[in-house]
């Protein structure tokens, strides 16, 4: 299979942090400029604050305006072509300043002047173009990394619940057909999910019908020992979530919590959506001192799920698992709102 073109991608300076930084680099260049010149004089630094800051944030909403076309270019004619715009814009206004500066007289150009401000702009974008060349490669192997990663997490389905779950099918196909054919069918839907792709934003009502079809095959294999409550408020259509982000939470709560008691257990999933966020709580029994397992378990796959969120969200979405009294409480939150891509 050939290999994808590489995509020019120019930052989005659209933004008042980006504007931010454009304009703090332009005041340094000043300041070079103004030390290294021969007349080192407060108007001097006034006059060339104005023309450098007035270039800058002209070029950087010219790549601003031209960011959605430069974006669907392959990466040298794009740079090629972010490269030009900037000289063109750099060209324009240095004529444009020289005439003012001349009060739109007859006296010639300064082409001396004026080539030295686009030499000093080649320069300058020059080496701006490479950074964010340089920036991009190492966001895209970053990139390439992190989701090989979360595929790896996400496709991760213990070898011991397909197990569990074609024994029940085998065990139904004689006296209950219809049940092994539900059983199947549930089944595959979770294998179905764990193969998509990895980061993938579903509706939270699908993710709770995985779960919902996850839990059906655990109650079939556990009996009365497993009682669910399921508590779900809010707008769920409008949300979306990480796709296999809740059903590793349950199955931890099966595996940690339910199955090593006796007695019948009830996990109660909580989901509260509203207009920014999606908080989910979901709550199982611990078991007796003596029954508990090693946890290292439950942490790896806290640790995947935190993983997976600090990629997709940052610091905007959190999991919290820990022991409250006599249950085990994972609490988990996120935005509502699928993550735009930058």
């Amino acid at each position: 299979m050939p290999d994808r073109p590489e995509q020019f991608v120019v930052p989005n300076l659209c933004t008042a942090t980006a504007l931010s930084l454009v304009v703090l680099i332009a005041q340094l260049l000043v300041l070079v400029l103004w030390v290294a010149g021969d007349d080192i004089s407060w108007l001097r630094f006034a006059l060339l604050s104005f023309y450098v800051q007035w270039v800058s944030l002209t070029c950087a909403g010219a790549l601003c305006v031209m960011r959605g076309w430069l974006a669907r270019q392959r990466l040298v004619p794009g740079a090629l072509t972010s490269f030009l715009i900037v000289m063109v814009v750099v060209l324009l206004e240095s004529i444009l300043a020289d005439r003012l500066l001349a009060g739109f007289s007859e006296v010639p150009v300064d082409w001396l002047a004026v080539g030295r401000s686009n030499v000093i702009a080649a320069i300058i974008g020059g080496l701006a173009l490479r950074y964010f060349y340089v920036q991009q490669r190492l966001r895209m192997q970053e990139q390439s990394e992190l989701q090989s990663r979360i595929q790896a997490l996400q496709s991760r389905i213990r070898p011991h619940f397909l197990f569990n779950s074609m024994n029940i099918i085998a065990s139904l196909i004689a006296t209950d057909p219809d049940t092994a054919e539900t059983v199947v069918e549930d089944l595959s839907e979770l294998f179905r999910a764990s193969l998509n792709d990895a980061g993938n934003q579903v509706p939270l009502g699908d993710e709770l019908d995985l779960c919902e079809r996850y839990m059906r095959i655990e109650g079939l294999r556990l009996g009365d020992r497993l009682n669910m409550n399921w508590q779900v408020a809010g707008p769920i259509e409008a949300a979306k979530i990480p796709l296999l982000t809740l059903q590793p939470l349950l199955e931890n709560a099966i595996y940690h919590g339910v199955q090593p008691r006796a007695e019948a257990s009830t996990v109660t999933v909580s989901v509260q959506v509203d207009e920014d966020q999606v908080k989910v709580r979901i709550e199982n029994p611990l078991p007796e001192a003596g029954l508990r397992g090693s946890s290292s378990g439950n942490r790896m796959a806290m640790e995947n799920i935190r993983t997976r969120l600090q990629v997709l969200y940052g610091d905007a979405a959190s999991l919290e698992a820990g022991a409250q009294g006599d249950v085990y409480v994972s609490s988990l939150c996120l935005p509502a709102r699928p993550r735009e891509s930058v």
